[in-house]
Parts: C-alpha cells; structure tokens; sequence
C-alpha cells in the first residue's frame, strides 16, 4: 500500500452491478471480475480430460470477456460431442474445450459464453450461502455442476437447491446455494433470480426464444431456482433481474421474511435436515493403494507404460486428512507441463511461474506435515536436483516419489480484493496492493476513502475474512494489527484450495445482539415453566444468565429457549440431543424468526408437513422437493419434533394455509395439534389440505386429493393447493374413562387413565379396529417391508382371512346410547362411528340408499352415523360395492359401555381400550379444509397444460 501512488500500485475499483446473464447458480455475481487466463497448452490432463486421449492441441486460445476464467483451446473430437452452451451437437472433428472446467463449445459459440469457468465461479458469488448436501444416490441423467461430466457413479445432491456434484467435486462447488433467510450479513430487501445451470427436466421451454433448452446429454441451459423459469444461458440476459417467486407466490415464504441468526450452526441445523452418514468426500482413501477422488483421477483405465500416475496434495490439511488429486502425465513429461496439470486438477488458473512442486516424502504422509522434499519450481530443469516427475532421463524415473504437494512461491507483495460488506454501494469490490508492512487497520484505513465512508472513523470498521465451503461459510474478524501478507502465505499454506474461496470484506464494527430460538421437546407434559426450567438445568446445566423460556407447550411436553450467546446455542443444541429425560430422548430444533409485518400483502404461506414413513417412504422424496420449490423453512418434517415446531413458527403469520403429507392417521395428528395451538395462532382456522400418502386416506378422497400419491408432479400439486375451494369437515372428541376390570377373561386389558382423543372419518370398535391393530403390529415389527400400498393392502387381507370364522358377539360386550335414548344393538362384530362418506379405502358404508328414518349425511352437518358390521365377510362385501352397513344410529352425542376390552380405532389409529365408558361428542368449532377443485375438461384440439416454469404439465395433471 505503500506504492500506492504508483500508476501500476494504485487500487482500482471492481464492477458495481451484479451480471444478470451469467449461467452460473448465483444471481449475484459481480461483474468486471475476470481471471487471470489459464494454462493452456500443457499436454497433461485438466479435470477429467486425459491426456493424450484422443484431442489434440491446437494452440491456446486467449480468453474473452464473455468467457470468464476460461482455458479454451481447439480440440480434435474422437466421439459425438455436444456444445454446452447451445446443447447442439458438434459437426465435424474440431471443438473448443476448457482445459480446467470440460467446457465444450462450437467456435461459433465461443463468443457468447457467460458461464464462469469452475476455477472462477467462487470468486464471483456476491453473498456466500453454503449448501446442505444429503447421502449419496444415484441420479440418472444428471451432470456434475464441477466438472460437468455425467453422475453415473454415485452422487450427491443439495437438499435446498438443484446443485448435482460428484463426491469429490464437493471442495470445489461454489458456496452458492439459495439464500433463504436473513442472518445479519448482506442482508436486502430486492430478490433476484438464482440461476442454476443445467440438470433441467425434460421438454423445458425457453422463457424468451420459447425453445428447447433442455439436454439430456450435457450440462446445458439456466433455471431460476426460486420462480422454476428456464431458458438459453444467453436467452437469460434478456430476462428482467428481479424474481417474482412465479405462480407459487403467494405460497412461498419470501427469504426477506425470516430472520435467523446462526454463526454456530450448519445448514443442516437451520434447515432441521437430518445429516448424512455418508463419509466426506475423499475420506477413507488409502495413500498406499492409490486410491483416489474423482475428477483427474476418476477414471480408472489401464495406463500404458509411457504415463504415469501422480497424487498431489494442495497444501498441509490436504496431508494430514490423505485427500488428494490423482493426475496421470506422461513420463516424458516437462516439469512445467506437470506442474499445470497439479494446477489444473485444482481449479487453479493463476500463472504457474507462482508455484512449484515438492515431492512429499513417506513421514509427511504418514502426518509429519513439516517434512519436504526436494522442490522444483515450474520451467526450471537444467540442474539434476530441481526434476520434478517426468523428468527426461530414464534414471530420474524410478527415483520420482508417488505423492507432490503444490507450493506457492514467497511474495513480496500482492493483488487483494476487499468487498463492502453492506449491499447499497456502487462498488462490488475494491482491489489494492498489500505489502510486508500491510496490516488490517491499514488496509481498512485506505478502503474507506475508496467506498466514501471516511468520514464515520476507522474505529466503525473491522476486516473480516470469509471461507466460503460448500458445506459451511466461515467468518473471522481479523485483529487491528494482523500482517495481510503473512495470513495469506498462512492459508496458501494450508490449501491452496482454501486461498481461492476466501474472500475480506470490510464491516461495520456493529454489535450483533445473538438471539437463537431452540425448540426443546420430549420433555414430560403437564409441567409449569419453572419445572421445566429445573429439569433443562439438571439435564444439561443451561446458563441462567443466557438461557430463558420464552413459549412453553405444557400439553405437548416442549419448550422454546432463548438464548442470548451463539456458543451456548451450540452447546445446548449438541447435548439436548443426546439427552433423555425420564427415558425418553429429547429433540433439540433450531427455529427462524417470521418477521410476519414484512409480509406482502398477497402472501399466504403454506406451511408443509410431511411424514417420511408414509406413502411407502416416497414422503423422504417429497420432502426434499417441496424444500426446493418453497422456501426450506416452511417445510417441516413430522418425525422430527411433531407439528408443534411449525405452528410455532407460524404463530404470528396473519394469514396461512396448511398442507399435511401422509396417511389418514398423519392428518388426525396435524388437526389435533392444531385444536391445541388455535388460541396461540394469529390465524386460528388455517385451511388444510392433503397429499395422501397413507394405504386408506379416506378423507383425502372425499376431499378430491385422491386414493394415493403415486408420484404425480410437486409443483403441479402445489398448484392444486392453491386452487383448491374451502370446506367444513365436522371434528368429535372422544373421552376414554377406562374402570377398573373385574377377574376372569374381561382383564385382559389394564385400567388406563382418562384421555381424550379426536376424530374427523370414522370411529371403530371390534372386528375393523383388530384388523388395523394387526397390521399396525406387524408395521412397527418390520417397517422395511411396508414400502408399497399394495403390500399393505396385502397385510390386510392376510389378517382379515383369518379371522372369517368368528362368531357375532360384539352386541354383547357393549351398550350403545344415543341422546339420552339407548340403543338396541343387532348380532354385529363391528361397530362403525363414521363423519365421511368414505370408511376402508373408499367404501361406502352407510350406502346411497334413502330412508325416512336419517338425514342424509353430510361431513359439516354436525351429525354421525352409526353401522354395524356382521363380519370380514361383510366387510368385504362392502368394499367391493355389493352391500351396505347395518344402519343403526344417526345423531350429535353418543355414549359406548365396554363391558370388556376391545379393540378400538380412530382414524386409522388403532389400541385396545379397557372396560369403561366412550363418550363421543363434537369438538368445538369445525375445521377448514381444502377441496381439490373439479379440473374443467380440456377441448379436443387444444394444446396440453404447461407449467409456470415451461415444462408440459406431466400425464394426469389435466383431464
């Protein structure tokens, strides 16, 4: 900085507006950004490139504007290739590839290329947002956003975003997953789109040119991950910046609404996703067999004699941790040639003549970081002791050590970009010269006159270094008086990796007041706030002074913390979740704050709830496509502290719609424990819909919503949700006052306390709710074989088969009083309370029948009926349409004596209840659902449905 008066010592100003066309997943990227160029003309292998495998080199190409970061060069194709800018194929044997990232392109197209080269993307991203990648899969037709080659091996995907990488691809992934909440850094009201390149479904349309631009053979064409419109990469600067969230607007969450402060937490945390058990990328390599990641070395082949196979490391934790980078060059191969490939396999473009190779010796690997052998430095080979692999002589070859570590020569000054780290300034970044006597006071102090904020004083501003990983983005504010040139040769000397995603931004020196909401629940019910203060500070010693209640949930057994220190967030959240109390395990969540005033006035959330156990475990599926299509943060996970989490979340939400994923029994759990929250909510009768995912879903029938989920499109069924008609669906209470048995076969169950449960389809005792109770058994003995509806239709059967010879004695063994009028009972097995006209899979028990003794029954008429069942043989008879129940009662009040234990359902919910009284009544007001509108038949000749997003509405979305 001292040269800073010198013409080519000067700081200069970066670009100030965020680039709009770029491809890259993004939308703030900054523009005037551009890379030095990149080796070009090294015959070794880039990632995923092999050398000597077919293309031949034609010279370097020098690096347009509009290609940022590339290394292109002319290459001979020995198989069909496509262009990855217009996905169409390459005619003839000569392409332009990128030596560093497989960017392929026609010559004509070279010209209009935005996409950053993957050596460059990181350095683009405006605001750092780490992603949340989940276990490894396989995704057919999917391309790697790294590397850009196809995932036929394993990958892994992020459960917030689109982003498809290679396991070992994952260090290299740009930290540029959506931003979903306000954390108190960059934070900004204007929402732009955030493009993701490639990977888009099949018959995607371009919003501008309304062609095809989707391609199932490379990496090719842009969707915007928030509002699903897809178009050309080039289309796309055509495009208006901002995002309108698309047709689920008024659905989605906006990210300028939700406030959560986590410094301490991952991704996963704040997202309540449950963390992969999948090793790290590279972990578990053998440094001895050659093993390697993929990328250079991913490809296994049998390599001929004349090439050989090299690991490099990037710097010290590369070592320590055995991850490396397997390069195969020709033994022939210069020094200078290796050394670009070593770059290369590290996405590193700077000029080689900065670096140079040290052969790593057998103590370093085994973890003795200090120890190094000799160096060579890129182009020098004249003298015997500076040969690198590859070195020409014969003899050198059998004395070149398997493993190299990358090293960046001493500098006596450098080239550091400093960001604002407020969003309102016309700058995106400011470039000056660090010298040996640059510290982060100094460069603060010649920053500000740059930003125009000099005069607010040097004490308003600190340095602050950000490593920007794909799975977490790191801050630290540097000391007053740390050396910049030091730091720098410090995490150059860690991973060179490491060096090209950190990032300084210059700050305001503003205390941030640490908030972190915690959900605490499994705790026993019925306790008071200071009770269950004492059972947190003997479970895990909560601090006094930090911790406090702020929402306790006696009925549910759960808390909310507040908790005024990021560390003991941290701290509490580890150990609430390895703690039991009264033996029963704790859940711990992470909570966002709803800045429910900031909400436009359009908006109508929609609050998910999804059960991963029902619907044959598609709701794992469904889970991570609704975190996709709305905002991660309004999509709750029922196995992971119930629906109380997300109803606390939406407490202050004016106005909310619900949408409950699962089986009959996963609605009957949400509307109960929203009958509990109803008091607490700003919107207390929130609409409900469903997506049936269960083996009956009785009401998701009489509802229009279907027999079942059998993969139709998310987006199309949230567009259904937001078209759906509100209706009322009558809620019973049922109160259980169990007595004390007598001797002999009538204790065969235990006296239980009084409880109360609720319904909405139907009540059952005796034959129907045994054949649940069954297959509820068998389900919780072996839940790996209840993956399809038609194996659980199956279980039924099974059960029901052999129970056909059971006589009729129910009508002995309970009274029934309906009113105040009792009820005389026929030879029945089963006794069915149904509120909807749809009981076992959409049978219709009560029948169509007319009778001048009922009403006919309607599910909001604020009356049950009551049908007997002689039998599974009756029971059969009834689901195949070929009879109806046994009509018995109609009214609002009903009143069962068990005089023995019988087995008793509600809504699919199945036990067996001791000897005692069952008092059924309405509860209170009725609940709102969602009525899946009729759809209007489609005109012969008229075209299909397309989405929101230009792709045709799949099969069965239009009638």
């Amino acid at each position: 900085m001292a040269a800073a008066a010198e013409p080519g010592a000067r700081a200069w100003l970066g670009g100030g507006s965020p680039r709009q066309g770029s491809p890259t997943s993004s939308p703030e990227l900054v523009a005037g950004s551009r890379s030095p160029s990149g080796p070009g003309s090294g015959p070794g292998s880039g990632p995923g490139s092999g050398p000597g495998s077919g293309p031949e080199q034609a010279g370097a190409r020098p690096l347009s504007p509009a290609a940022p970061g590339h290394s292109f060069r002319k290459v001979t194709l020995t198989k069909p290739t496509f262009c990855h800018l217009c996905s169409d194929f390459i005619w003839g044997l000569a392409g332009i590839l990128c030596d560093v990232c497989n960017f392929m392109s026609h010559e004509k197209c070279l010209k209009h290329v935005k996409t950053p080269c993957a050596s460059v993307a990181p350095s683009l991203v405006r605001v750092p947002v780490a992603h949340c990648f989940g276990p490894r899969g396989l995704y057919k037709r999917r391309f790697c956003a790294v590397c850009r080659k196809g995932l036929e091996a394993p990958g892994v995907r992020c459960e917030v975003c689109e982003l498809h990488v290679h396991p070992d691809c994952v260090p290299f992934a740009c930290s540029d997953c959506r931003q979903c909440h306000q954390d108190g850094h960059r934070d900004h009201d204007t929402h732009l789109h955030h493009w993701r390149e490639g990977n888009l479904p099949s018959g995607a349309r371009c919003e501008v040119c309304r062609k095809t631009c989707c391609s199932s053979d490379v990496l090719a064409g842009v969707r915007c991950e928030w509002c699903g419109v897809q178009a050309h990469s080039v289309c796309s600067a055509a495009l208006a910046p901002e995002c309108t969230f698309g047709r689920l607007r008024t659905m989605v969450l906006p990210p300028a609404c939700v406030r959560l402060l986590s410094r301490n937490f991952s991704k996963m945390h704040c997202f309540r996703i449950s963390e992969s058990t999948a090793p790290e990328p590279g972990e578990g390599e053998d440094s001895v067999d050659g093993s390697a990641p993929a990328g250079p070395g991913r490809e296994v082949m049998a390599l001929e004699s004349s090439k050989q196979t090299l690991k490099i490391f990037d710097g010290n934790d590369a070592v320590q941790r055995n991850h490396f980078r397997a390069i195969t060059v020709p033994r022939l191969a210069k020094s200078q040639e290796v050394l670009e490939v070593a770059l290369r396999a590290y996405y590193i473009t700077e000029d080689p003549q900065g670096f140079q190779l040290q052969a790593l010796p057998a103590p370093a690997l085994a973890g003795n970081t200090g120890a190094s052998g000799k160096a060579w430095s890129g182009g020098t080979t004249e003298e015997e002791g500076s040969r690198g692999p590859g070195a020409r002589d014969a003899p050198s070859i059998t004395r070149v050590p398997e493993a190299w570590i990358i090293r960046a020569l001493p500098r006596t000054q450098e080239v550091l970009k400093i960001y604002p780290a407020w969003l309102k300034v016309g700058v995106a970044y400011v470039s000056l010269r660090v010298t040996p006597q640059s510290t982060a006071r100094t460069v603060v102090l010649e920053v500000l006159p740059l930003l125009g904020r000099q005069a607010e004083g040097l004490k308003s501003f600190q340095l602050v270094e950000v490593l920007m990983g794909s799975r977490q983005v790191q801050r630290t504010v540097l000391a007053d008086e740390e050396p910049l040139l030091d730091r720098l040769r410090e995490i150059r000397q860690t991973s060179l990796r490491q060096m090209s995603q950190t990032r300084f931004y210059v700050a305001e020196s503003r205390v941030v007041a640490p908030r972190v909401s915690l959900f605490v629940g499994g705790l026993p019910p019925g306790r008071s706030p200071q009770e269950y203060s004492s059972l947190l500070d003997e479970a895990v010693a909560s601090k006094a002074g930090l911790v406090s209640v702020s929402h306790v949930y006696s009925a549910q057994g759960a808390v909310v913390l507040d908790v005024a220190c990021f560390a003991e967030a941290e701290r509490l959240y580890m150990l609430v979740r390895d703690t039991a109390v009264h033996g029963r395990p704790l859940t711990a969540l992470v909570l966002p704050d709803v800045l429910h005033l900031k909400l436009p006035p359009h908006c109508r959330p929609l609050l998910v709830f999804v059960n991963p156990r029902s619907g044959g475990l598609k709701g794992r599926e469904l889970l991570c496509s609704f975190r996709k299509l709305l905002n991660p943060h309004q999509v709750f996970e029922l196995t992971n502290g119930g629906p109380l989490p997300g109803f606390h979340v939406f407490s202050q939400v004016p106005c909310f719609r619900v949408l409950v994923c699962g089986g009959d029994g996963t609605v009957g759990w949400v509307l109960a424990a929203l009958e509990e929250m109803r008091h607490r909510l700003a919107c207390p009768e929130p609409a409900v819909a469903i997506l049936p995912l269960g083996t009956g879903n009785d009401l998701g029938r009489v509802l229009r919503w279907g027999a079942g989920y059998s993969g139709e499109d998310p987006f199309s069924v949230l567009v259904s949700v937001d078209e759906a008609d509100a209706v009322l669906v009558d809620r019973w209470t049922i109160l259980l006052d169990a007595h004390e048995a007598g001797s002999g076969e009538d204790s065969a169950a235990d006296a239980e306390p009084p409880k109360i449960v609720h319904m909405s389809n139907y009540c059952g005792i005796g034959i129907d709710a045994e054949l649940s109770l069954d297959f509820h058994q068998a389900r919780e003995e072996e839940p790996g074989k209840f993956t399809s509806r038609f194996h659980n239709k199956g279980v039924y059967v099974r059960a029901g088969l052999q129970k056909m010879n059971r006589s009729r004695g129910l009508h002995r063994a309970l009274r029934l009083q309906a009113g105040r009028q009792e009820v005389q009972l026929p030879s029945i097995e089963g006794l069915i309370f149904i509120n909807i006209p749809s009981w076992g899979s959409g049978a219709d028990l009560w029948g169509s029948e007319s009778d001048s003794r009922f009403e006919k029954p309607r599910m909001d008429d604020g009356l049950l009926e009551v049908v007997g069942v002689t039998g599974v043989v009756h029971m059969g008879q009834v689901q195949g349409g070929l009879r109806s129940g046994i009509r018995i009662a109609q009214g609002s009040y009903f009143r069962v004596t068990l005089l023995k234990a019988a087995p008793v359902q509600v809504d699919g919910e199945p036990w067996v209840q001791a000897p005692g009284h069952m008092i059924i009544s309405a509860a209170g007001p009725k609940v709102h659902m969602l009525r899946k509108a009729k759809q209007k038949p489609r005109k012969a000749g008229t075209p299909k449905d397309v989405r929101a997003d230009g792709a045709p509405a799949p099969e069965g979305d239009s009638k």
